[in-house]
């Protein structure tokens, strides 16, 4: 995916409107609205959840709920990017295939938990609503993308991988699998599949010399045994 952001899209992960004057507002109430809005998702889907009911769920004021979100597809991709971002951040371990296998694997615990429940929603959801494809790629996807540029970044630097790989093919190519899984559901999601997957795909992105030298190294191993 290739990063276009939207006029009002925000990058960080959580809403970015202006402050308005009055009194402070509570972050008590914003997260109480967030877990109120998981909650209904998950019990009635998309399409049945309403503003009114997730203000009523958090013991709020329906225009509460309007100060920090636009709309209830900004309110849902926020509330389960919230939920997922501590367990979704890249670690820094020394070596890419790490890093990747790893985060990819807590993905793949997120989509196995009852919050993936929530992602089929969303994903779902969004297939006919234009501005909750548009909210879940701001807030959630593209977040969790601009780590995974950072992580392949270092991989380059350390000479992992080569300077002229195309990122965000890579990341297509790591990621995409793990989705159609979860939605198709034809094979499952397991850790060793993760780490087959990252070693397919990030096996083929190594300086060429370093790519031979390995290839001659597992031939040898082969042989020996």
């Amino acid at each position: 995916m290739r990063h276009t952001p939207t006029a009002n899209g925000n990058r960080g992960g959580g809403a970015t409107s202006a402050r308005s004057p009055g009194r402070p507002r509570s972050e008590e109430a914003r997260q109480a609205i967030l877990r109120s809005a998981l909650k209904l998702l998950g019990k009635n889907g998309f399409a049945h959840l309403t503003i009114e009911d997730v203000a009523a769920q958090a013991s709020v004021g329906k225009a509460t709920v309007y100060r920090w979100w636009p709309d209830k597809a900004a309110l849902i991709a926020d509330a389960f990017a919230s939920s997922t971002t501590q367990k979704l951040h890249f670690p820094d371990t020394g070596s890419v295939c790490t890093d990747m296998s790893q985060q990819m694997r807590q993905l793949v615990k997120v989509f196995r938990s009852r919050r993936g429940r929530i992602v089929s929603a969303l994903l779902g959801g969004g297939q006919s609503d234009r501005n909750l494809i548009a909210a879940f790629r701001e807030r959630f996807l593209w977040p969790r993308r601009k780590e995974a540029y950072a992580t392949l970044q270092r991989g380059i630097r350390r000479g992992e991988l080569r300077k002229d790989v195309d990122m965000d093919l890579i990341l297509d190519s790591l990621y995409g699998p793990i989705y159609m899984r979860f939605l198709i559901r034809h094979d499952r999601l397991t850790p060793d599949f993760v780490d087959h997957l990252c070693e397919l795909i990030l096996g083929g992105t190594q300086p060429r010399r370093k790519h031979r030298a390995q290839h001659t190294i597992k031939r040898r191993l082969r042989i020996a045994i």
